[in-house]
């Protein structure tokens, strides 16, 4: 039932697409360019040639000369038959400083930036991967930084590396075995689909008041309906006058409640929200859960119930993963250990006199302090773990921030002090819980934020690293899909994904651990950027990341929840946590499916089904051809051979049903023809 709602869905998405598609142009307006394109420096428009630069000299450059990026841009279009991805080589020189210098360069209006180190020899600089849309693309060097130097530019089609060489062996060599499960589950899907993730709101979000009180005549806690509820008996406390109360109260239906000493009433914090919201629009639940830690804080250390909602979670079948925000006094001065202190005095700001470095210095205020804080947080892994419970564990994150020059984090405590620092204090922590308190369940996930030029310097190895994130918070600003108006911004972040393979030359697993606005699927099959999961950070007051329109697109967002290449919550394997090896998995999404026929079925071994365009091959533009053939079949007819072609489940009829299973064909999730 599930598949076939899910098919209906994208089949009635591709007819809606395809309704308000432009013509597909049988030729395009200009002949399409032949890869690799090569074009020397000074012969692109705007360019001026050099053969020095002022009294260097830099020999051995191909052609006339070179060009030097000093004044305006310099401009190269291309032709291309269909959207797709190229990489971009300049063979280049950069003698201006020494530390590296920053060079921009634009895709039809988009901008992509690296920072291009010092070279008196010409050396190839790699751009990384971009997308070109079907037709003609512009692709400027802007003179936002320059003073490159450019021999020649190499355009090609895009190389995808192999996404099966990364571990999924954990680095803890006790790691318990739902977690050698987990990350053998998640290495058997990595590259072939995406898992579907949504971050829970923490430190007392999202909260509803309601009507209960404590009775203390009756010693009772009741609502105004009369209706009776369990008190926790061991939450006793006083108030400031004296008054007997307890903390927290419980419903029939399970809903914990917790005492408002101000209003003098309970309530509750309604952590499943979003996820609750996201089943409702899409008929599906995530995969993946994020939770967070920060309750645990020494300063106002309360307990909000993660442990035991990330037990149901997990004993429901879902994947949990958890991050830890963790404060620190703004003034050392202002807290003694192990009192309260106000949390409008902590932060986890970078905004401190708390030394990150002292954190592992025996005798210090740091070193007690952080023991307090991994004390606290040890007790609520211990009891996720006992439950045998895996956790994608998430600590430490961001610590890069936008790479600042000085090399210091950018907003975090647990980075201000730079690179090396955060690496040992992410290598302690470890040490602390997997050596000297006996937690073993934790898949280490490492995110830095940009994960730019400067990233290497603070990734702390393959030893210590399970699992490399980005965080996408783009939708407003750095956008890559030339629109700069407030709708969401779907980019499938392509060239970054492949930017992190290559930085740890594909030994891990890549995955989008936070994000405002989702990747759209059509982007994501398009630039083969195939994320390990995505994860939405929660709704605030500040910004609506997942019900808000200018985040999330309901009709993009329901197209990926239901499509084959998304894994939701039912679609995850039974034995998640059991089994230690991927070789029995139920999951839907991850079934190799072959096609079957019947004796009235006749598939021929001439026809390249799928192919609408004549290519022998198939793409996203046979997609839109068949999109836009069972939207408008006089405005867009096909021949008979590709009625035949396209008939890709042998139902005698092309269709929008079609047009899905070519888009599946192309992900590589099955083969055509495909029929049931």
């Amino acid at each position: 039932m599930k598949k076939l709602s899910k098919l209906i869905s994208f089949a009635a998405a591709a007819v809606m697409t395809a309704a308000s598609m432009p013509a597909v142009m049988p030729v395009a307006d200009a002949a399409d360019t032949t890869f690799p394109y090569v074009v020397e420096g000074e012969n692109l428009e705007g360019a001026t040639l050099w053969t020095s630069i002022y009294e260097t000299q830099l020999p051995g450059y191909s052609g006339e000369g070179f060009t030097y990026l000093s004044g305006g841009d310099l401009t190269t279009t291309v032709t291309v038959p269909e959207d797709g991805m190229y990489s971009i080589v300049v063979k280049g020189a950069q003698i201006l400083n020494e530390e590296g210098r920053f060079q921009t360069i634009t895709v039809n209006g988009s901008e992509y930036s690296k920072t291009v180190p010092y070279t008196k020899e010409w050396t190839d600089f790699d751009f990384g991967m971009v997308r070109l849309n079907k037709g003609e693309n512009t692709i400027s060097f802007i003179n936002k930084y320059g003073y490159m130097a450019i021999d020649y530019v190499t355009i090609s089609e895009a190389e995808f590396p192999d996404l099966s060489i990364a571990d999924t062996t954990p680095i803890d060599p006790k790691a318990s075995p739902e977690a050698k499960s987990l990350m053998k589950y998640l290495g058997s899907v990595y590259g072939k689909n995406i898992l579907s993730g949504q971050q829970e709101i923490y430190g007392g979000g999202h909260s509803v008041e309601t009507t209960i009180r404590y009775d203390a005549t009756a010693d009772k806690c009741v609502d105004s309906d009369g209706v009776e509820y369990e008190i926790d008996r061991d939450s006793l406390d006083t108030d400031k006058d004296g008054n007997k109360f307890y903390w927290h109260c419980t419903g029939a239906d399970g809903q914990v409640y917790t005492y408002n000493t101000q209003n003098r009433n309970y309530g509750y914090n309604d952590y499943g929200y979003e996820v609750r919201y996201l089943k409702e629009t899409t008929g599906v639940a995530p995969a993946i859960r994020g939770f967070d830690f920060g309750s645990y804080c020494p300063c106002y250390a309360w307990d909000d119930g993660v442990a035991q909602r990330m037990i149901d979670w997990g004993k429901d079948g879902g994947i949990c993963t958890a991050s830890w925000h963790i404060n620190v006094p703004t003034n050392k001065a202002d807290y003694t250990m192990g009192e309260p202190l106000d949390f409008a005095k902590t932060t986890y700001s970078e905004k401190t006199d708390f030394v990150t470095a002292n954190c592992m210095v025996e005798g210090t205020y740091e070193y007690e302090y952080f023991q307090l804080c991994i004390d606290n947080l040890a007790a609520e892994l211990k009891k996720v773990e006992a439950a045998g419970v895996p956790i994608i564990f998430r600590p430490l994150h961001e610590a890069e921030g936008n790479g600042p020059e000085d090399g210091k984090g950018a907003w975090f405590w647990w980075a201000k002090e730079g690179a090396e620092v955060y690496k040992q204090l992410w290598a302690f922590l470890q040490d602390e819980l997997m050596n000297k308190r006996d937690i073993h369940n934790l898949i280490w996930e490492q995110n830095l934020y940009t994960w730019g030029n400067t990233s290497v310097n603070w990734y702390s190895g393959d030893d210590k690293v399970d699992i490399v994130g980005y965080d996408k918070y783009n939708t407003q600003y750095h956008r890559h899909d030339g629109n700069a108006s407030g709708v969401p911004n779907e980019d499938a972040e392509a060239g970054i994904f492949y930017q992190l393979y290559d930085m740890i030359d594909g030994k891990k697993m890549i995955a989008m651990a936070e994000n405002d606005s989702i990747p759209s699927l059509t982007n994501m099959l398009v630039e083969h950027a195939y994320w390990l999961y995505f994860c939405p950070w929660y709704d605030s007051e500040q910004a609506h990341f997942v019900t808000g329109k200018e985040y999330q697109n309901v009709d993009t967002l329901t197209e990926l929840y239901q499509s084959e290449f998304n894994i939701s919550l039912d679609e995850l394997p039974a034995d998640l946590y059991g089994n230690g090896s991927s070789a029995s998995t139920t999951s839907t999404a991850t079934t190799t499916k072959t096609p079957t026929s019947t004796t009235t079925t006749v598939v021929s071994s001439d026809i390249v089904y799928g192919d609408a365009d004549g290519s022998n091959d198939i793409s996203v533009s046979d997609i839109v051809i068949v999109l836009q053939y069972s939207a408008n079949k006089e405005k867009y007819p096909l021949d008979p051979d590709a009625l035949t072609a396209c008939d890709v489940n042998l139902d005698k009829v092309v269709d929008s049903k079609d047009a899905a299973l070519i888009q599946q064909a192309d992900a590589g999730l099955i083969t055509l023809p495909y029929t049931k």
